[in-house]
């Protein structure tokens, strides 16, 4: 990383006196533990997987460096400086939550510090938050535009009325701005152990608290996520004011008995949430709340919560999911559509939608253990969420369309892939979500761990005072054997859970909403110490209890091959189509691979060949065949087309 933009900026800020050093305190936070299954969280997890680890490294390397040089052109971080009259100005750029991708970018860097450290780094994140403190007013206030200039909002969108706080709150962005900065925070405080960014977290979240609740400003936020933000601040800090406000906010969702107008359903506002039972309106704005939700229900243990969260799930999963994870059908809204309204043109899929599905289910995991929430997750990382990010780590998609002409524009004005946004909520997220990705691969409860991803790696995790070593070395998801060598320091039994993912349990997602063509049992092989074992399957998982006080070395064998997959004929875009999977990979069809690609037909016989090419968009499977017309046919994985120039694409092809 190069930082070179910063070193200027921190240099006038040093020489005006602003910039202060924070010390570091040792932490050990768990921002999870109310929840009956914990994660491992990345500082006890270090990864060296042929996949995951260069993409990681490609946003450590790239990524953020790229954004925050797009942040300082457009103006972000002036916009700190001009709120705090270091600078003179106007509001620069074009959204009333442009102060997000800062906090974003910083989260994202957070995570890369813990799995790898860098002094520079460090010292340009205390320069950033540095420039934030410049930006918020004496009484903890902190959104840039309503300071600069509240009558005068960035967005025509946003109605202005009186031109102060808190008005027009549905669409101002206030409560959505505050909470990625405590999620930011939190993560930063957690990887540093400074409180330089937390105290001014805490500042702001103070007024919140002091401005909204009964009896004094009766609301709810507009766009969540200052309720799982809120929730972080109070795991952190004890302090039961932050957990209330973040309940006040979801129990106050479709209650007007204050006066005050629904936000309808774009916003999940028309009814209280214990009684949503259909996932509807803007996509992003729905995650964030259902995993707010969920955070209540394991907090505290609030069955009626649990109840509704998990019909949501069932609605999105079972009726409004994408093969590739993706959510959210529609440019409209950048909304949910009706039940099954699924179409692929016109498909919408925001990343930014893709990684909040991932937060949500990985809590609702975490609260459950159940092995379907998994199978979303991986669907998603694999597919619909790493799409968002070209392989050189600074072009990105916002939508992620599951077909295109070559001509429809459903990048936000470009049918191929964009090197920033407008809105860069995307590009943001991207960085703050990817570093983060070693913290899902392992959990426990009680004497039991979860090993619920397949990613090469090694973890020491503490069960019960005893320190079990898990490593693992595969080529997943390009092959399906994962070796492992568990070791524990102790000579207690502890059990331990091997996920085998959906797609080996002949399920391409839970529920019917898709199927595999040929419906085959895949045969699944353990070996332990080079010895086959019999094995039996218990609700996803295999489950090996013993000691573990000698290294025991584990093969599993989960054996992948192409695989033709089909629509409920409910989803009416697909029928008469087909899709191909590998493992947990989806495939697309580019126009580049296949000049006639608007000629291709697919037989149920055909025959597909699966190869390894290292040379072709920085290695990757590559799916060979002829359709039932005599085409030569070849796929690449969904996640990385639009790396070759504009051109037709197509995830479904038409059934012979």
């Amino acid at each position: 990383m190069k930082f070179v933009l910063f070193f200027s900026i921190t240099v006038v800020l040093s020489a005006a006196g602003f910039i202060q050093h924070s010390e570091s305190e040792n932490t050990s936070v768990d921002l999870y533990a109310d929840y009956p299954i914990n994660p491992v969280d990345i500082r006890h997890v270090k990864i060296n997987d042929q996949f995951w680890l260069p993409i990681i490294k490609r946003v450590q390397e790239n990524t953020i460096d790229y954004a925050i040089h797009k942040c300082s052109e457009e103006g972000r971080f002036d916009n700190f400086l001009i709120a705090g009259g270091v600078m003179d100005g106007e509001v620069k750029g074009h959204m009333p939550f442009d102060d997000t991708d800062v906090y974003k970018i910083i989260e994202g860097a957070c995570n890369s510090l813990i799995s790898a450290p860098n002094e520079k780094l460090e010292i340009l994140l205390d320069s950033l938050i540095t420039i934030i403190a410049t930006g918020q007013e004496a009484d903890g206030y902190l959104t840039t535009w309503r300071t600069i200039n509240p009558a005068k909002p960035p967005a025509d969108w946003v109605k202005v009325v009186e031109g102060k706080r808190w008005e027009s709150l549905a669409m101002s962005h206030e409560f959505y701005n505050a909470g990625h900065l405590y999620e930011a925070a939190a993560v930063h405080f957690l990887a540093t152990g400074k409180r330089n960014f937390l105290d001014i977290a805490l500042k702001n979240a103070d007024l919140m608290v002091k401005t909204f609740g009964p009896g004094k400003i009766e609301t709810v936020p507009g766009h969540q996520i200052i309720e799982t933000g809120l929730i972080k601040l109070y795991r952190i800090t004890h302090q039961e004011k932050y957990l209330q406000l973040a309940r006040y906010f979801l129990d106050g969702r479709g209650d007007y008995v204050a006066g005050r107008s629904s936000f309808g359903t774009y916003a999940q506002d028309h009814l209280p949430v214990i009684e949503q039972d259909e996932v509807v309106g803007h996509a992003v704005r729905a995650m964030y709340m259902y995993a707010g939700m969920t955070d209540i229900a394991a907090i505290y243990r609030d069955e009626k919560y649990h109840q509704a969260i998990e019909k949501l799930w069932e609605n999105m999963v079972y009726k409004k999911m994408y093969l590739t994870g993706g959510i959210g059908a529609l440019h409209q809204g950048e909304a949910f559509g009706e039940n099954y309204d699924l179409p692929n043109l016109t498909a919408y899929n925001e990343t930014c939608a893709a990684i909040g599905s991932v937060y949500w289910n990985h809590r609702l995991f975490m609260l459950d253990g159940q092995v379907k929430y998994y199978d979303v997750i991986e669907r998603t990382l694999y597919n619909g969420l790493i799409s968002g990010l070209s392989l050189d780590g600074e072009k990105f998609f916002y939508p992620n369309a599951l077909e295109s002409d070559g001509l429809y524009k459903f990048n936000q004005g470009a049918c191929t892939r964009q090197s920033w946004f407008d809105c860069s909520c995307c590009p943001t997220n991207i960085i703050r979500f990817v570093p983060a990705i070693p913290g899902l691969i392992y959990s426990k409860i009680a004497d039991m761990v979860y090993v619920n991803l397949y990613i090469g790696s090694h973890a020491e995790i503490d069960v019960n005072g005893q320190m079990l070593s898990i490593s693992q070395e595969t080529n997943y998801p390009w092959d399906g054997k994962i070796k492992m060598s568990i070791k524990s320091s102790g000579q207690q039994p502890i059990t331990v859970k091997l996920r085998i993912p959906g797609w080996a349990r002949n399920e391409v997602l839970p529920g019917d909403l898709y199927h595999y063509t040929d419906e085959e049992e895949l045969p699944v092989e353990l070996l332990i110490n080079d010895h086959e074992v019999p094995i039996s399957i218990k609700e996803g998982y295999l489950m090996l209890t013993e000691n573990w006080s000698k290294p025991v070395n584990l093969m599993l064998n989960l054996p992948m091959q192409a695989r033709l997959v089909e629509a409920s004929q409910k989803v009416v875009e697909d029928r008469g189509k087909l899709a191909l999977e590998y493992g947990p990979v989806v495939f697309a069809f580019e126009e580049v691979d296949n000049p006639s690609i608007d000629d291709i037909r697919i037989g149920l016989s055909s025959h597909w060949s699966v190869e390894k090419n290292n040379d072709l968009l920085d290695g990757i499977n590559i799916l060979q065949g002829l359709s039932a017309n005599n085409l030569s046919v070849t796929g690449i994985p969904y996640y990385c087309w639009s790396n070759r120039g504009i051109g037709k694409m197509k995830v479904w092809l038409p059934k012979s």
